[in-house]
């Protein structure tokens, strides 16, 4: 591994953590060459997970392309990038466990809005609408209606 700043591959490990769920080590180095310190994320491999999508074709499942639509849906809302992180953990940890190695795409979507829906409303929203492929302002009147349904309950 090379410093992200010199590009050395002299440095050391200051302080090592596990994260809460145990799925990953997170690393404190410091390079030894310039001195500037940064992070680092070991996390094991396992099954080599693979995505369905809607129109067939296959691909390796990509936890950052999560990471990145849940970064756009929260963009100028109260989410922590903490709380972002720990939704595409439960999801890919979700993933892992389950029996086969290929999961449908809108079974990824469905794991991420359940949670999104409960963390932002709004975020959820904004996340639904291209997720759910709103075509018109009636698919987020519907929608919206039943968040608010939602909310009213108990």
């Amino acid at each position: 591994m090379r410093c992200p700043y010199c590009a050395s591959n002299d440095h050391g490990v200051l302080e090592s953590r596990e994260s809460e769920d145990g799925a990953s080590v997170r690393r404190r180095r410091e390079c030894n060459q310039c001195q500037k310190r940064f992070t680092t994320y070991e996390r094991v491999e396992g099954v080599d997970l693979k995505v369905m999508k809607k129109n067939g074709s296959v691909e390796d499942f990509d936890r950052e392309k999560v990471k990145r639509g849940l970064v756009k849906a929260t963009w100028k809302r109260p989410i922590k990038m903490e709380q972002i992180e720990a939704i595409v953990d439960e999801v890919e940890r979700r993933l892992r466990v389950r029996q086969g190695t290929t999961v449908r795409s809108w079974e990824i979507g469905n794991m991420v809005i359940n949670r999104l829906k409960k963390l932002d409303p709004l975020g959820y929203l904004l996340f639904a609408s291209v997720y759910r492929d709103f075509a018109s302002l009636e698919d987020f009147k519907k929608e919206i209606d039943e968040l608010l349904k939602g909310q009213a309950k108990p």
